[in-house]
């Protein structure tokens, strides 16, 4: 193919699958994620404490890690089509039926069970784009997927925060959050099992010639992986970057994740402002977020360097969050520390995830994967946990981000030490 035709190509596929995963996921961590807006009027309501908030927070993280590598393998062996639709349809459900909890155990089942639903879908599209694009374009098509975490947020704390002052038919604004944003999963089950496409070979809207092209370039990107080092899925979980990667990904996480559900707490707590305005001041660190994701991406695929884009997102995380946390300052400069840290805090994920897929065999890389995911939400449980218990004892709110600061700082130290020709 010319490099006109190649360049038309790599703008088909992208518009093809990008638009559907962003919106698959956007969904999917709003769903996991809504919690910490309805948190606001649901803790109040039911009189669960802040330590019981953390740990059901927390749990959804340990359901979640259950089927990680299973789904990551299913993506490679079987139909991402298929698997991808259970796990919407499921989790919608679950989500939506967290509406009608009333005691911590029905909270913590819920938030549970939640996790099983949605376990394997994000390393599953990790996988699932090894199928789609090539090395060069791979950070950029994760980028593109990642930016559905701030914008679902960011969509989503506005949205939360009006239904939050909604009653119809004798249910709270908190239970209509999570009956309104859980529903549109099952939709887009359905919708995945008619629209979606596993490999480009079974792509009706390419032309043969494109198809081809295609599953040439990333067969012959697959082959020289395995001239150049054959390593095995048992060979994968001994390999020191795999667990560097993953050690790297769980300290950034127990700051992020607990970042991210308590965000609206935080502010609140901080602002001494309404619910209301919490949420919409929330929403302004992942607008920014936004921004960041997309920079990092293309500043990734740009120079074809992953790592240390990698290290200074986390490390700048870390010093903005740090210094959010510094007591005695006035709000806006505190929200002005805060949306610097949105900007920064989502431009790693992508070059991170593109690591994994570099050096490793498919089988492997889909291993390895689904092995960094699972300690990576483990850093969910723990972060969310110990941030919960912290607030339930009294720590300040300047204590708990310094907290967070340092979860960051470390992950960017670990990566650093990661090998890597790229």
């Amino acid at each position: 193919m010319s490099p006109e035709e190649v360049a038309a190509l790599r703008r088909k596929v992208a518009w093809r699958i990008l638009p559907l995963t962003i919106l698959l996921y956007l969904v999917a961590y709003l769903d996991r994620a809504n919690v910490g807006f309805a948190k606001l009027r649901m803790a109040r309501d039911l009189g669960f404490s802040e330590e019981v908030f953390g740990f059901g927070i927390g749990i959804f993280f340990i359901g979640y890690l259950l089927l990680e590598i299973p789904g990551a393998l299913l993506v490679e062996r079987w139909s991402a089509r298929k698997w991808f639709a259970r796990i919407l349809i499921t989790w919608g459900f679950v989500s939506a039926a967290t509406a009608f909890v009333q005691t911590p155990l029905q909270f913590n089942l819920a938030r549970f069970f939640l996790g099983v639903a949605e376990a394997g879908f994000f390393p599953g599209i990790i996988v699932y784009f090894t199928h789609w694009f090539p090395e060069k374009d791979r950070a950029r098509a994760m980028s593109g997927f990642i930016v559905a975490i701030p914008v679902s947020m960011a969509l989503g704390a506005p949205i939360s925060a009006l239904l939050l002052d909604v009653n119809w038919f004798g249910l709270l604004g908190w239970q209509w959050l999570f009956i309104l944003e859980g529903l549109p999963a099952v939709v887009l089950g359905i919708v995945t099992l008619f629209i979606f496409t596993d490999r480009p070979r079974h792509a009706k809207w390419l032309s043969v010639k494109e198809r081809d092209y295609l599953e040439g370039t990333l067969a012959t990107e697959a082959a020289a992986k395995e001239t150049v080092q054959k390593v095995s899925i048992t060979q994968a979980l001994r390999l020191p970057n795999v667990w560097l990667l993953a050690l790297g990904i769980f300290a950034a996480n127990t700051g992020g994740y607990a970042l991210g559900f308590w965000l609206p707490t935080t502010v609140k707590s901080i602002s001494g402002g309404s619910d209301r305005a919490s949420l919409f001041f929330s929403g302004l660190f992942y607008l920014f977020g936004v921004v960041g994701v997309l920079y990092a991406g293309f500043s990734s695929d740009r120079h074809g360097e992953r790592k240390w884009h990698c290290v200074a997102g986390k490390a700048a995380t870390g010093v903005f969050l740090a210094a959010s946390a510094i007591p005695g300052q006035p709000f806006w400069l505190v929200m002005i520390w805060l949306c610097l840290t949105g900007l920064v805090a989502y431009s790693w994920p992508a070059p991170f995830w593109a690591l994994p897929t570099l050096t490793l065999t498919a089988s492997a890389a889909a291993t390895a994967i689904g092995l960094i995911n699972i300690i990576a939400n483990l850093a969910g449980y723990l972060g969310n946990h110990v941030f919960g218990w912290m607030k339930q004892s009294g720590v300040s709110d300047s204590g708990c981000l310094f907290f967070l600061a340092t979860c960051y700082l470390m992950g960017a130290a670990i990566i650093s030490r990661v090998r890597t020709t790229i």
